[in-house]
Parts: structure tokens; C-alpha cells; sequence
């Protein structure tokens, strides 16, 4: 499967970002609220980094809650590690686990257009796997 496909129907304005001049302490009431473990940062239009929870305990454990005045774009992950919207959920699932992260922007050329975490590619595949034993299942069934 696509991951065109995992986010049809996902309206890209929906996704929660925030931006590079933002404070680290507004981020994290971000993701505290939204209960969410990442966000894409935008600069002009465009997908310049990703700020997670990581970066938050990496931060406090370097520089204490001095880092929560901090811009975002100082202390965030960039470059961002996307994924074109025409690869598949194993190729995301691949680049997660090399990468060692958990959240993917998707992009279609310069623009961000979706945004997945894990969860999401490991529901696809679950749902992916049981659908092809239910056909395995039917096509025993009636041969």
C-alpha cells in the first residue's frame, strides 16, 4: 500500500505544526495538549525540521529549563526525514527503523502534504496482513 493511500482523506491544513521562531516551552504545551509526540516546524511554506519529544529530553538533560525560552528552530531535528507520498508503508517502515524515528512528514515534491507516526504504518500493515488471511481464508474455503 501507498502511503497516498494511508492519507487520503487527511486534509494537510489538519496537520498540527509549528514554527522555527516558536518558544520550546509554547512546543511542548503543544504536544501536551494535542497529545501527540511530534510536530513538523514550517519557515515559508516548506518543511525545515521536526521537533519530538526526544528533542525535549535531550534539551533539559544538556541544558536544563534554560532551553525552554529557546527558539524551536535552535533546538529542533533538521533536516526533517520525509517520505514521498508514492512509497510504500514497508519502505516508511524501513526508513523508520534504520533512521530510528517515529514520525514522517510526507511530501509531494517541496510540499508537505501529510504526516504519519508508526502507529499509523503499523495499523496499515496489520490491517493489510488480516485482510490478505481473511482472502486466504475464503479462497481454502471454496476450493
Amino acid at each position: 500500500m501507498e502511503i497516498s493511500r494511508l492519507i487520503e482523506g487527511r486534509a494537510s491544513s489538519n496537520v498540527i505544526s509549528s514554527t522555527v521562531d516558536a518558544p520550546v516551552r509554547e512546543a511542548i504545551a503543544l504536544l501536551a495538549s494535542k497529545r501527540i509526540g511530534a510536530v513538523p516546524i514550517m519557515e515559508g511554506g516548506r518543511i525545515v525540521g521536526i521537533f519530538s519529544e526526544r528533542d525535549v529530553i535531550y534539551r533539559l538533560a544538556d541544558e536544563g529549563d534554560a532551553c525552554l525560552e529557546r527558539p524551536i528552530g535552535e533546538v529542533m531535528t533538521a533536516p526533517a526525514i520525509t517520505v514521498e507520498r508514492s512509497a510504500t508503508v514497508l519502505d516508511a517502515l524501513a526508513l523508520m527503523t534504520k533512521r530510528r524515528i517515529r514520525h514522517l512528514p510526507v511530501v509531494d515534491g517541496e510540499t508537505m502534504c501529510g504526516f504519519i507516526s508508526i502507529g499509523d504504518l503499523v495499523k496499515a500493515r496489520l490491517d493489510e496482513i488480516q485482510h490478505e488471511a481473511e482472502a486466504m481464508r475464503e479462497y481454502i474455503r471454496t476450493a
